[in-house]
């Protein structure tokens, strides 16, 4: 799968999330929802997304086939999960990550 059609799939199942934004950051497209980053797009070597995960639900994530540890500067993010496309490939899949992202608290928590 390439990053323009991830994206297109990420942007359809946002429509009703809130308010939805879309940034350039980290050499990605970061959607942006009510005002907090909650996935982004973008590929990079075998990454393919980016997406915020509670840290309660972080070891349950990482579980997930195509998962592994969001990596920034040698800092492990427990609050963020990076996917390859085996990861998001079925539609049930992405959703999954969605709703994971979408129900994370924002930052003021």
């Amino acid at each position: 799968m390439d990053q323009i059609e991830l994206l297109s799939r990420v942007r359809e199942r946002l429509l009703t999330a809130g308010d939805v934004q879309e940034k350039r950051m980290f050499g990605s497209i970061a959607f942006m929802v009510n005002g907090t980053l909650r996935l982004a797009v973008g590929q990079k070597d075998d990454r393919l997304m980016m997406v915020r995960v509670d840290p309660s639900e972080y070891d349950a994530a990482l579980a997930k086939q195509g998962a592994s540890p969001a990596v920034m500067k040698a800092r492990t993010m427990r609050n963020y999960v990076f996917l390859a496309d085996a990861a998001v490939e079925e539609d049930v899949d992405l959703q999954w990550w969605i709703d994971l992202a979408l129900r994370s608290p924002d930052a003021s928590h």
